[in-house]
Parts: structure tokens; C-alpha cells; sequence
């Protein structure tokens, strides 16, 4: 029967695997003859996602298969002629395709309508190191890696429940890209869980090109607008297990090194792994200088040109902090080309090559250091307050939200040059409204706990309790 896969004779169905696969246009899907217990048979797989080593076993115990011993139908031949991998069978072109592009090896016996399927594939990954962007001073030093297989051994590795469930969808027309939905099951809201199922099964497209975010896209389509995220990314196993813990849904791509968690808050997002790695003082210590440092990094230059307009507020002791040397360039057109050189110098830097880094930060500190404000492009006090704020936007690990805060700041520099102290008071309550009316997921509110008030709550999202205590609470919580 032509173009049959599964009917004909064996040299028929092997056409029409290669018509299929569109072997005469493609070099890297390999086609292996072999003989199992005297019958022709035919391996097909990609050659970069194979376990050579263990296909090479399998094929040896392949040939010492003897004919005598070769089962009549194809049940009894899985289960008991296949050693070492995981074997499932296709009687489905669809599935078929779907197994081969993903990896899997596909054996067509003579005699045997149905296809074997065997796991024998080898993903390129790289190490399973610390990630640059989420390091800790003390902790797990291991991270995700574009790997879907690994990242989930490594939340495994730590929660060892059988509540622990992993549902995976595929999402892409050409791409079929694994989504992995990972929750705790009777810990975490079931409305998200359906909500997420839902939304995943509803998408339609091609392929998710640029993984969490084509996926973000993809979900929430026209709330782009406001720049405040809506999700939480990690790329540490450990932060993903722990939110997995406490009721979140942590979200895996394929060929994603980062993990998206929701639903979340904004006291969430700013949270970091190293209040947790250190004793509780020291953790909200840490934790109260994150968040001061943010706000005083979106409040210091708009109040800095809103003091240049209204001098007279300042008080005498304090007169040092205004610009006393000729401005020759309105400080509004400072602060916004200096907003827009520190985001060209962390471009270039990442683009740099690492030899030639050091010599670029030297360079970069001569001429936007002595230089510009020799020349008289820029004053030295707004110099020092845009050195501040580019410092303060690395203690913030959420990248999403440094750059929420930037746009915000931009604004509020913008309302205030025109309009004053009203543009400041406009500004900061834009940026509430902002906040506020941020729509994520369903479940819980982005200003949670304060919107709905949970004192308990707040109170941990500010002071690093114990570790143990926290886990007592939670248990009393599930019970």
C-alpha cells in the first residue's frame, strides 16, 4: 500500500518512511538495517539526538536475538525482547513524525504492523552551573540549563513527593514545543491550574521562537503596555522548588534556561534567594536595602530637578546637593541622554568580548567621567545621581522590573520638568495606578498582601522570619 507507513511490505512502508521524512533532502536522519531474531529491520533517528553508546548496546542485543526466539506479535516482543530503555509503540503517522523530530529512535520490524519506539536520546546540554544573572553568596551553586529533561531532575532532586506533578503540553505548529505545568497538587489553586491548561491549549502559532517571553505573548496579548512584569523568572532550581512549595505554578520551556512563576506579586518579584541563604536579621537587612535602593532610584533625579526649579525649598544646610557651576545643557536633556548611555554601555559590554571588557569600563570611565564634564555636557552633581541610580538597578535581580522602574523614572522626569511639583504628585500616582491595576493571572492580586490585606503575610514580605517557622505555618496551612 503506498505511503503507508504502517501496511505493505516491509521494503514499502521503509519508502514510505523516507518519502515521509523527506530522506533524499536531509543528511542528519539516519537510517540503520539491521536483523532482530532473523527478521529485516530498519532504525530511524536524528544522529545529534542520539545516545550513540547505549544505541550501540541495543543493537548487539539486537543480533543475539535468536530466530527461534522472536515473538509472533508485537506485545510480547516489547516486553520481553527489549532491554535497557524505555519502549512505547506508534501506529500513527502524526506521532510518528512527532517522535522522530524530538529525538526518539523508531524501529520498523518485518512482521510487526506497529513501530517501536525506544528513548535513546542524548540532548546537547551544557553544565549544570550557577547562572551568571541569579547568584548567591551562599547556596546551591547549580542552575537551570536549556535542557527540559534536566531542569525537571532538578526540582525532583529536591522534592521527593509523589504530589509533585509535572503536565506537559506541546504548543507551535512547526516548533512542538514541550511546556511542562509543575505544581504541588492540593497546595496550589486549582483555578490557575485549569486557567494555565486552558490558555496553552488556545495557542496558535508556529513556534515559540523566543520561549518565555513568545510564551508570555502569547498569553497575554494585549497587556503590553505596562511595563510592571507579571511573572516571575528564575533560573535557580532551588527558587523554583521553594515557590513549588508554597502553592505557586512554576512553568518550564524547552530550550529555556529560566523557569516562570505564577501567580505572583510584586513583593515576590523583589524577593532574592540570598535573604534566605543568610540568618533572618541579616536576610531582612538585606531585603530593606533592596527595596530602599529601588525607590530611591526612581525618586532621585525626578526630586533632584524638581529642587533645581524651587531652590527655595531646599534648606541651607542642604544647598550643597544644587548645581552651582554654568548649566549648558538643560538637566532634563541630561538626565535623558545619561538614561540612554548606560543602557548603550551594559549593551556593549554584553556584546564586548571578556579580554576586551576591562579596557572598555577604563574607557568608559575617562569619557563619561572627567571628560564629559570638563567639556561642559554635563554637570558633576547629575553625574553622581545617574551613577546612583545605574549602581541601584543591579541590586534589583528582576530585570523586568529595573527596567519598569527606569521607564517610570523617565516619566516622572518628564512631569516634573514641565510641570512641576503637580507633575511630580501626577507621576507618582500614575505610577500607583500602574502598580495597581497590573492584571496577571487569576488568583491572588500583584499588590498581594496588601491588596487583599493579609497582616501576617506583609509582615514576611518585609522581615525574614525563620526558615522553619515559615514551614510550620505552611504545613498548619495545608492541614
Amino acid at each position: 500500500m503506498e505511503n503507508n507507513i504502517f501496511a505493505g511490505s516491509f521494503e514499502d512502508r521503509i519508502r514510505a518512511v523516507n518519502k515521509l521524512l523527506n530522506m533524499d533532502m536531509t543528511f542528519d536522519i539516519l537510517q540503520r538495517e539491521v536483523t532482530v531474531g532473523g527478521r529485516k529491520a530498519v532504525l530511524v533517528s536524528i544522529d545529534s539526538l542520539l545516545n550513540s553508546e547505549l544505541s550501540q548496546k541495543i543493537v548487539e542485543y539486537f543480533y543475539s536475538i535468536a530466530p527461534e526466539n522472536m515473538p509472533q506479535d508485537y506485545d510480547t516482543f516489547a516486553n520481553n525482547n527489549i532491554p535497557f530503555v524505555d519502549v512505547s509503540k506508534v501506529e500513527d503517522e502524526d506521532k510518528f513524525i512527532g517522535y522522530i523530530m524530538s529525538g526518539m529512535t523508531c524501529v520498523i520490524i518485518d512482521g510487526y504492523r506497529e513501530i517501536a519506539v525506544l528513548d535513546l536520546r542524548k540532548y546537547p546540554a551544557r553544565d549544570v552551573s550557577e547562572p551568571d544573572k541569579d547568584k548567591v553568596l551562599r547556596g546551591s551553586r547549580d542552575g537551570f540549563v536549556e535542557s527540559f529533561m534536566q531542569n525537571i531532575g532538578l526540582i525532583r532532586r529536591r522534592i521527593r513527593d509523589v504530589n509533585l506533578i509535572f503536565e506537559t503540553q506541546k504548543v507551535g505548529r512547526s516548533s512542538k514545543t514541550d511546556i511542562a505545568i509543575s505544581y504541588m497538587n492540593g497546595r496550589c489553586d486549582r483555578k490557575v491550574i485549569d486557567y494555565l491548561k486552558k490558555k496553552i491549549s488556545d495557542i496558535d502559532v508556529d513556534s515559540l521562537t523566543m520561549n518565555q517571553e513568545s510564551f508570555a505573548e502569547a498569553v497575554f496579548p494585549r497587556n503590553w503596555i505596562n511595563p510592571f512584569p507579571k511573572f516571575k523568572y528564575t533560573e535557580r532550581a532551588d527558587t523554583a522548588a521553594a515557590c513549588i512549595l508554597e502553592g505557586s505554578v512554576v512553568i518550564l520551556i524547552d530550550n529555556s534556561s529560566s523557569a516562570m512563576i505564577v501567580p505572583t506579586s510584586l513583593f515576590d518579584i523583589i524577593e532574592d534567594a540570598n535573604d534566605y541563604y543568610f540568618p533572618p536579621i541579616t536576610g531582612t537587612y538585606l531585603r530593606m536595602v533592596r527595596m530602599l535602593t529601588s525607590i530611591v532610584a526612581l525618586f532621585i533625579t525626578p526630586v533632584f530637578l524638581f529642587l533645581l526649579q524651587r531652590p527655595d525649598l531646599v534648606p541651607e544646610q542642604l544647598e550643597f546637593i544644587l548645581i552651582h557651576d554654568e548649566i549648558n545643557v538643560h538637566p532634563l536633556i541630561q538626565f535623558l541622554i545619561l538614561e540612554l548611555v548606560v543602557d548603550g554601555l551594559k549593551m556593549a559590554s554584553v556584546n564586548t568580548p571578556s579580554m576586551l571588557s576591562t579596557p572598555l569600563s577604563v574607557v568608559a570611565a575617562i569619557i563619561f567621567g572627567d571628560y564629559t564634564v570638563s567639556s561642559g555636557w554635563f554637570n558633576s552633581q547629575i553625574m553622581l545621581y545617574m551613577a546612583f541610580v545605574a549602581v541601584a538597578n543591579y541590586t534589583q535581580s528582576n530585570m523586568e522590573l529595573g527596567y519598569a522602574i527606569k521607564f517610570m523614572r523617565i516619566i516622572l522626569l518628564i512631569l516634573t520638568n514641565f510641570f512641576g511639583g503637580i507633575g511630580l504628585a501626577i507621576g507618582t500616582i500614575f505610577i500607583m495606578v500602574s502598580i495597581a491595576f497590573n492584571k496577571i493571572f487569576v488568583g491572588r492580586s500583584y499588590l498581594y498582601p496588601l491588596v487583599p490585606f493579609d497582616g501576617v503575610q506583609l509582615l514576611k514580605r518585609f522581615f525574614r522570619i525563620s526558615i522553619i517557622s515559615n514551614e510550620k505555618l505552611s504545613n498548619n496551612k495545608d492541614k
